[in-house]
């Protein structure tokens, strides 16, 4: 607890705004209108409920038919949780101290919001990246025939807990800070402080945790793109290539495009607020990147898992309260298994592949 508070007053001197200081502890900031306050809490509601709504379905029906329980789910499940524990957290945090307009909660409140949201945020970025990757090597096969097994998914969620757990308890051991934002309802790294301390931190941070699974990202999804338009242009029957190649394209922009819209606003101002400490920002403009980059967790779910008619036939007949089996017998397992759900030789993509070049 002395180490929250200390951390604690360390971000109430960061934000010191004018002649007088302001405490984000005790009252609002002046140069904000009360209803903006409020405004943000009813989108963070909004959000927050979808997040978990959504997060919280595709938990249960991956759990609930058998025909879900794929290798490749389980970074999707484990995505869907990250998602989860982010809107439950700082979600439901951000919701009540907006609400306020201060963040009343205290000190160990922030730590615990900056911390909860910056580790689930990071994991869930590198589920991504892990996702990304999976394909990559089902599909161009750079390690042979190697088949992805439960095992290898495992290892790989185990490594994105890891991974992130460690670029993140730093600040709450005293290798920089986690402090109140500019308009002092959220928390985050100690973007503002020009100590060589943060910005070291900050560097190092922004390089291993956003920097390096968007190159994976990008280079896995580019590699799989490249590979698909190959195997089109060198077989003769193009017809049955079209279509799984369209349906795997619009899904990588799709991806890649969703992911820059909702972190690069974040990370742009992650990045101008470390190099530039002592620019001087407008709190409505330095909170907009912060709040975005939580609409995240809606979109998430959206695009990985309610696309796949695999899923949504499962989700439908839970909603129904009807029987797996009877879910099961009604299953197109060819029509399914070109979708995006895992299917029995390691990835729904393989079968795509593996059409594509039989003459």
């Amino acid at each position: 607890m002395d180490v929250f508070r200390a951390l604690g007053n360390e971000s109430l001197l960061s934000n010191s705004s004018g002649p007088a200081r302001w405490d984000p502890f005790h009252r609002p900031l002046d140069s904000i209108q009360p209803w903006h306050f409020r405004l943000v809490a009813a989108v963070m509601f909004v959000v927050t409920s979808l997040s978990l709504a959504e997060n919280l379905a595709v938990i249960l029906v991956t759990f609930k038919f058998k025909q879900l329980r794929q290798p490749v789910n389980y970074v999707i499940v484990n995505l869907s949780v990250a998602d989860f524990l982010v809107s439950l957290t700082g979600g439901t945090i951000s919701f009540l101290a907006n609400l306020k307009g201060y963040f009343y909660m205290g000190h160990w409140a922030c730590v615990l919001e900056g911390f909860a949201v910056t580790f689930f945020g990071i994991v869930a970025l590198w589920s991504l990246a892990l996702l990304a990757f999976e394909r990559y090597v089902v599909i161009c096969r750079p390690l042979g025939n190697m088949r992805l097994r439960g095992k290898h998914a495992a290892q790989g969620i185990a490594f994105v807990w890891t991974f992130s757990f460690v670029w993140t308890i730093p600040p709450t051991m005293g290798w920089s800070s986690y402090t109140t934002s500019k308009i002092g309802t959220t928390c985050e790294p100690n973007w503002y402080s020009g100590a060589y301390n943060d910005r070291s931190y900050i560097i190092a941070f922004f390089t291993t945790c956003f920097i390096v699974p968007l190159l994976v990202i990008l280079v896995s999804y580019g590699k799989l793109l490249q590979k698909l338009t190959k195997v089109s242009d060198t077989q003769g029957r193009l017809k049955t290539a079209r279509k799984p190649e369209r349906q795997v394209t619009r899904m990588v922009v799709v991806m890649i495009i969703a992911f820059l819209i909702c972190w690069m606003p974040y990370a742009t101002f992650s990045i101008l607020a470390t190099a530039y400490p002592s620019v001087e920002l407008d709190p409505h403009l330095a909170a907009i990147p912060a709040f975005f980059s939580k609409t995240a967790t809606v979109y998430n779910p959206v695009i990985y898992v309610f696309m796949n008619k695999q899923f949504r036939k499962c989700l439908i007949q839970m909603f129904r309260c009807s029987a797996t089996e009877s879910a099961e017998s009604n299953m197109n397992p060819t029509s399914e298994r070109a979708t995006l759900t895992q299917d029995k030789r390691g990835s729904q993509l393989s079968i795509m592949a593996v059409r594509s070049t039989i003459s």
